[in-house]
């Protein structure tokens, strides 16, 4: 390939490393123009859901194509936004009733926090503090990075970032603390906590309990402070359930979504809210209007996207597709289990991760950028955080597939 203008994300050019040009894609596999194949191992950052060009997705988009393209959604709208919002409002926590959309996790999430912020600037108690958990990630825009773990992905916008409460990570047998920690930062009236449920995406594959989960938003809703769930990474299925918060019985007052949305079609991203939410900026009073918007907030193309990604997770087993393989996953961390250099084997849902026991076991080391080489050499497309490595497929994944992936990691520990 000659060279490119491309400045490609989390990319450091300055190595030299192959940047394969992918052609096309089908079900669970990429594909060069000379029809070398890779196993999307990641579903190319946790988008994929039912499989790469699902039918069903590829033909809602193009009739949407014929029919109409991009609308100003300030006071204007249409069927494929007002069909999303009604099917988004059904199958999520019941008092999540308003839905806003915009067109990524991060911008998601910025929503969220100005929808908090609002909130409580509106009913005349001003909070402008934001509770967060220790090894967190958000998003990689500025009120999404504030809520984010700080360390080498942001510390050159240092200057950009607000001010946060960090809550330590509930790891097993430490609960209580996080719980401790995070009732001692309620009493000071935060605007809101937000977490990650369940288990913590790119702070690498951190898993805890529902029952903490469930615990952490008791303590929120007796204090009245805000509890905001991202489930850009964990909805959708990737959890075991529709959405991760399922598990622990809670419903969030604000929920973001986003990754598998549309699945992993096109960018889309919806923040959904309470009543109370919404009615804080309900007024005659313009001031108080949300003012948040991007130019293709619920484009009607992605929303199409996404009323078919519904109706495939309506009209399929996918339910047991998921259940099919979380039990893939097991069996194959199963072969793992006695590995000298993996450690901390973990699995929830459809998500599987280990730990490789290494000197130079740092997010900055050669870890990861050698064994993606390897990967990427060996026709598998993972990626590595740091020393975790974790298999994240699309749901149509069949074992012969995932044997191969976890065939490629026995021989990547090896080289």
């Amino acid at each position: 390939m000659s060279h490119s203008p491309v400045w490609h994300p989390f990319t450091q050019h300055g190595l030299g490393e192959p940047i394969p040009l992918i052609d096309r894609a089908e079900g669970v596999a990429i594909y060069d123009a000379d029809g070398k194949r890779w196993i999307d191992a990641i579903s190319s950052w946790w988008v994929v859901t039912h499989g790469h060009c699902h039918p069903r997705i590829m033909a809602a988009i193009r009739e949407q194509t014929e029919r109409l393209d991009q609308l100003i959604f300030a006071g204007w709208t249409h069927e494929p936004a007002e069909n999303l919002a009604r099917e988004l409002v059904a199958i999520t926590p019941e008092p999540l009733t308003r839905v806003f959309y915009s067109d990524s996790g991060s911008t998601s999430v910025e929503v969220a926090l100005k929808m908090a912020l609002g909130y409580w600037a509106n009913i005349g108690e001003p909070r402008d503090c934001i509770l967060v958990m220790e090894h967190s990630y958000h998003g990689d825009t500025i009120g999404a990075m504030s809520v984010g773990a700080r360390g080498v992905f942001n510390r050159p916008y240092e200057p950009l970032l607000f001010d946060v409460g960090t809550i330590p990570f509930p790891a097993a047998g430490r609960e209580q603390a996080t719980l401790d920690a995070l009732e001692a930062a309620c009493r000071e009236k935060p605007a809101a906590f937000i977490v990650e449920p369940l288990i913590l995406g790119a702070g690498g594959m951190l898993i805890y309990s529902p029952e903490t989960l469930a615990e952490m938003r008791q303590i929120c809703a007796s204090y009245d402070v805000l509890f905001i769930a991202d489930e850009v990474m964990t909805g959708w299925g990737r959890t075991g359930t529709l959405f991760a918060c399922e598990q622990a019985g809670v419903a969030p007052d604000i929920m973001c979504l986003s990754k598998g949305l549309t699945g992993g079609s096109i960018p889309l991203a919806v923040t959904l809210a309470t009543d109370a939410i919404f009615d804080a900026h309900y007024s005659r009073d313009r001031s108080k209007t949300f003012y948040h918007s991007s130019s293709y907030t619920a484009n009607p193309i992605a929303c199409a996207a996404a009323n078919a990604n519904l109706a495939i997770l309506r009209d399929e087993p996918v339910a047991e597709r998921i259940a099919t393989l979380g039990a893939m996953q097991q069996r194959q961390l199963d072969r793992l289990a006695d590995h000298p250099r993996l450690a901390g084997h973990r699995r929830i849902g459809t998500i599987a991760a280990v730990d490789v026991v290494a000197d130079d076991a740092g997010y900055l080391s050669d870890l990861a950028p050698r064994l993606i080489g390897y990967f990427r050499e060996h026709g598998l497309l993972l990626r590595p955080l740091g020393n975790t490595l974790y298999v994240m497929p699309p749901y149509c994944i069949d074992e012969d597939d995932m044997t191969l992936i976890y065939d490629g990691i026995l021989a990547a520990l090896k080289v």
